[in-house]
């Protein structure tokens, strides 16, 4: 190993021989040996600059062509490969040892070493003049500066921000906003959707970082088409997140939710929020007679329409297969009747004294569903009166 170790340093001093300014590191790797230009000193790339002209076959594919344009125009750090099939020379020229010309080659180019200012803390700042209206943290990843123009990259909770500026002050700039949802819990996902919101309302932004303004510009409004596709979304995270703090029971959003739990998670907000509330999911409720032969059994029993008003123990709900308690509630309606079905049978037992612990359901008039209200809600003093407030979700018809 010494014997290899020592000729591998004869031949990079040989290397370094060919240039005053530029040297090669070699490296083999299996049968492949990797060649990689090293300047001598930091200034090696202006006294001797190394020149890579490429001739292509034909345009590039849209998508090849617009990460050059990131890249080589704003500095962007991103890896751009440029395909065999798309280049059809490329032309070295610089120090004499370097010139030479490749055909059929694949192209690539990555980042440079991430700049100094990259990884600081960071703060993406909405202004009405010069005053803030709204200021989201995040890291700085990268400053680029490219022949077109100069480039920022920022990571912020849940999302990432790309700002492409142009030198011309009359061209118009750049702003992509990406984000993902998954594993954020719905306190967390609610800011990354806000800020989604405050750049699709448009207006003037900043991103600071503590030496100062790095990149900003006027962002115009987004089509109202962009509002309506989140509006609902939002609506959703925001009642999750009412629900689960109100259960104490707190996990990430769930990557799908079916309509029942969409409108089971509104009940729950609604309910936690105080209100009295329509149960869609709720058309009977069964009841167990103690044996007790009353003038108001028998008139029950006989199908007369009548109030009902219950306490009810623990209510919990099931949202993405998690139970979440919510806590004892009332269940009332102004108008309910024993079903049919069981009126005969539980008044033959309630007659022949057998009534106790038999089981008798109990509906709504005209089809309708039970209310109801959280037993420790301020609104309960008169729960059997109380009028229910809507679901409001889009789409789906209310229930009576």
């Amino acid at each position: 190993m010494d014997d290899v170790s020592a000729r591998v340093r004869a031949l990079g001093g040989q290397a370094d021989g060919l240039d005053d300014h530029w040297t090669i590191d070699s490296a083999r790797q299996g049968d492949t040996v990797v060649h990689t230009l090293r300047g001598k000193h930091p200034r090696a790339h202006e006294v001797s600059p190394v020149v890579f002209t490429l001739t292509g076959i034909g345009p590039l594919a849209p998508e090849q062509s617009e990460a050059v344009r990131r890249s080589l125009g704003y500095g962007l750090d991103e890896k751009v490969v440029l395909p065999r099939g798309a280049v059809e020379k490329v032309a070295v020229s610089g120090p004499e040892f370097l010139g030479r010309e490749l055909e059929n080659a694949e192209v690539r180019w990555g980042p440079a070493e991430a700049g100094p200012a990259a990884g600081v803390e960071a703060d993406l700042v909405f202004l009405d003049g010069d005053q803030i209206t709204a200021s989201y943290p995040g890291t700085l990843k990268h400053l680029g500066l490219g022949s077109v123009g100069r480039s920022v990259r920022m990571e912020l909770a849940g999302g990432r921000l790309q700002l492409l500026m142009p030198q011309n002050p009359q061209a118009a700039a750049s702003l992509t906003f990406s984000f993902s949802l998954e594993g954020l819990e719905p306190a967390a996902a609610l800011r990354v959707l806000r800020l989604h919101r405050r750049i699709a309302a448009g207006g003037t932004f900043e991103v600071r970082t503590g030496a100062g303004a790095v990149g900003g510009g006027e962002i115009p409004p987004s089509p109202e088409a962009v509002y309506r596709d989140f509006a609902q979304l939002q609506l959703f995270l925001e009642d999750l997140e009412v629900v689960q703090r109100h259960s104490e029971q707190y996990f990430p959003v769930p990557d799908e939710v079916t309509r029942e739990e969409r409108i089971v998670v509104r009940v729950a907000r609604l309910l936690a929020d105080g209100h009295c509330v329509v149960c869609p999911f709720l058309p009977e409720v069964r009841l167990t007679l103690n044996g007790r032969d009353t003038p108001a059994a028998r008139a029950l029993l006989g199908g007369e329409v009548q109030p009902l008003h219950l306490p009810c123990g623990a209510f919990a709900v099931q949202i993405a297969g998690r139970r979440l308690e919510l806590g004892p509630v009332f269940v009332s309606h102004p108008e309910v009747a024993v079903a049919a079905e069981s009126r005969g049978p539980a008044l033959a037992v309630l007659t022949a004294g057998r009534g106790d612990g038999v089981e008798v359901g109990v509906r709504p008039v005209g089809g309708g569903r039970f209310r109801l209200v959280l037993q420790n809600s301020p609104t309960t003093t008169a729960a059997s009166g109380t009028t229910p407030v809507p679901l409001g979700l889009p789409g789906y018809r209310e229930p009576h």
